[in-house]
């Protein structure tokens, strides 16, 4: 699960193309785009990558190795039976489609197996979800608020969420490669701590450099 608001595309484009044609996992992908939108997210995706992509439709079902994109004006949501549900619900967070509704939905209805990724964007949309995917116990990726175009939304999900890893964005799509080819068991698990270790080691590291230039 991927959301991303300003300067999203271009970060998308990045992780995208870091994802090989057999990923063992399907992407969903929220962006505010406004609701009078053509939705061409879908071709931009398909030609910066490898995996096939499309505006996900009502009662379609899921597959792996395939991008989805919620479709202007609609937030994109799932059914327990491996389907995924377009709907027109109240906007959130200004937006909709909206990366909240997403988030929460998915964390329902697969638990422990979401990873969710939070991109570059202003305000504090995905944060609400990514705190749903953690609290069903998924894995919670932020892009680098230096790295991204727009901070708010990276800064707000690292302030408001335990996240697992704090990543570039070219360094997410190897990171999803990763954990999708690693079980959802202990071995899941170990591969968690150790980003959360990478993470603490990183945020030291920083705070050591910070005082060294004060």
């Amino acid at each position: 699960m991927i959301g991303a608001s300003a300067g999203g595309i271009d970060a998308l484009k990045i992780l995208v193309s870091a994802l090989p044609r057999d990923f063992k996992a399907a992407i969903f992908i929220t962006v505010h785009i406004a609701p009078y939108s053509v939705g061409i997210v879908p071709e931009i995706l398909e030609r910066s990558g490898a995996l096939p992509a499309t505006n996900a439709t009502d009662g379609e079902a899921i597959q792996n190795g395939r991008m989805y994109v919620a479709p202007p004006d609609y937030h994109l949501q799932f059914e327990r039976e491996g389907y995924i549900r377009i709907t027109q619900g109240p906007r959130e967070n200004r937006f909709r489609p909206a990366i909240d509704p997403m988030f929460r939905a998915a964390a329902d209805c697969f638990g422990p197996r979401v990873i969710g990724v939070i991109l570059t964007g202003w305000l504090h949309d995905g944060t609400a979800g990514l705190r749903a995917v953690r609290e069903h116990g998924g894995t919670t990726i932020v892009q680098r608020p230096d790295d991204a175009f727009a901070p708010s939304m990276p800064l707000n999900a690292i302030k408001h969420v335990e996240v697992d890893q704090i990543l570039a964005v070219k360094d997410i799509g190897p990171r999803l490669v990763h954990l999708v080819d690693t079980p959802a068991n202990g071995d899941r698990q170990y591969v968690r701590e150790q980003m959360r270790i990478e993470a603490r080691i990183a945020q030291q590291g920083k705070a050591l450099e910070s005082k060294k230039i004060a």
